[in-house]
């Protein structure tokens, strides 16, 4: 197979190629790159394997990094662009089913495909679209099927991660994984649990983002995977809810979490403890929990000028992508139009502050300033009072005691 009219991507990537081709050595694309320019999908990095070994492509190249030379993969800086050239290599065992003990780079660009988990992700490229394909990644991406290179035990020995990289390509490519595979995954998929949570948290969202999750979600159940993903061992019904919904494709990472903690009806302390276990940042727990109170409101048609204020547009727009899948949804030109309206979106918009209490009204420091504040601020946005500095000074002072 040769490929037309590569992505302007692997264009400007071709002189790289060519430079490590002129000094005598072979080099190609590999990857999901290539998986993807084939399946007419936007392409991200493109990566790089060749024959070479690290020292040698650094002799090739005048600015290089040694991003990961223990395992082969130097990146190379080339007219502002990155890119991570890793040489062809075998890997012994797996003792913790993570990372091999053992790298040894190799000439062969059959042994280093061998070595990859899935036989789509196990495709090269030359510089002039020529697909080499040695596991017949072509015929299962026309079949839409999901199988392991080689014996399927084995890739998952070698890295337990590769199970959860099955399932999300089943959700995301919206393909079949392949029965010897599927099984293999319900064979070993304790050995998920010597796998960092990051890393599975990547697969996970992603699965949870794909173009079809309630097939990943499927796999996913199975094989048994989810008993050993943090706190997932007793949500067994929340994946069939999620599973019986409306394909509607989610957009956001914390879309996705806020839809499962509002199935799981969770309190703000549960979606605290789950995303925690998930080791999420400390900004996306927050808006989730935000936005799964939202969910609840929106259900209840308790959406007031308040609610809209202190939740701020983004939780509203991650709440309300939620609301619409579970059948309950606002018209977002609706909810848009009526957070324009609130008279002030932050506290600081408002024409009086501490200081202004303390000095035209001879206020001291302490608690009472603060009630006061908080007063003007929840009457301003429900629309009780103008957000004028001579009418806010007059209704603080009536409350001064």
């Amino acid at each position: 197979m040769i490929i037309q009219n590569l992505p302007v991507e692997f264009e400007e990537a071709k002189e790289v190629l060519n430079a490590i081709q002129h000094a005598g050595f072979e080099a190609y694309f590999v990857g999901g790159s290539v998986r993807d320019t084939i399946l007419n999908l936007k392409i991200h990095d493109v990566d790089i394997a060749t024959s070479a070994y690290p020292s040698e492509v650094k002799r090739i190249f005048k600015k290089t990094v040694d991003t990961g030379i223990e395992h082969g993969t130097v990146t190379v800086l080339d007219h502002g662009r990155a890119y991570e050239i890793t040489t062809f290599r075998t890997e012994s065992t797996y003792q913790d089913f993570r990372r091999p003990d053992h790298v040894e780079f190799v000439r062969s660009l059959k042994d280093d495909l061998k070595r990859r988990d899935l036989t789509i992700n196990a495709l090269a490229m030359k510089p002039d679209g020529e697909v080499i394909d040695h596991f017949e990644g072509l015929r299962d991406l026309k079949e839409g099927m999901i199988r392991a290179v080689g014996v399927a035990e084995e890739r998952f020995h070698e890295d337990a991660l590769r199970m959860m990289r099955a399932v999300r390509f089943a959700s995301q490519l919206d393909f079949i994984i392949e029965k010897k595979t599927l099984n293999a995954i319900h064979h070993n998929a304790h050995l998920l649990s010597n796998v960092a949570v990051e890393r599975i948290h990547v697969e996970w969202v992603k699965l949870l983002l794909g173009k079809n999750p309630q097939a990943g979600l499927k796999d996913f159940m199975a094989t048994e995977l989810y008993h050993y993903c943090p706190l997932f061992s007793d949500k067994k019904q929340v994946f069939n809810k999620l599973m019986n919904l409306n394909s509607s494709q989610l957009t956001e990472e914390e879309a996705a979490w806020t839809l499962l903690c509002y199935l799981s009806n969770l309190a703000s302390s549960g979606v605290k403890e789950l995303l925690r276990a998930w080791k999420s940042s400390n900004s996306l727990i927050s808006n989730v929990i935000v936005a799964t109170e939202l969910v609840t409101l929106i259900r209840q048609q308790k959406m007031d000028s308040w609610t809209y204020y202190r939740s701020g547009l983004h939780c509203l727009r991650i709440a309300n992508e939620v609301a619409v899948i579970l059948g309950f949804g606002i018209n977002e030109d609706i909810l848009e139009q009526k957070y324009a309206a609130l008279p002030i979106k932050d506290k600081h918009e408002l024409q009086v502050d501490g200081g202004l209490l303390i000095n035209r009204l001879k206020m001291k420091p302490g608690p009472q300033l603060g009630v006061i504040l908080e007063r003007l601020e929840h009457q301003v946005v429900n629309g009780e009072l103008d957000n004028q500095q001579d009418l806010l000074l007059t209704a603080a002072s009536a409350w001064v005691k």
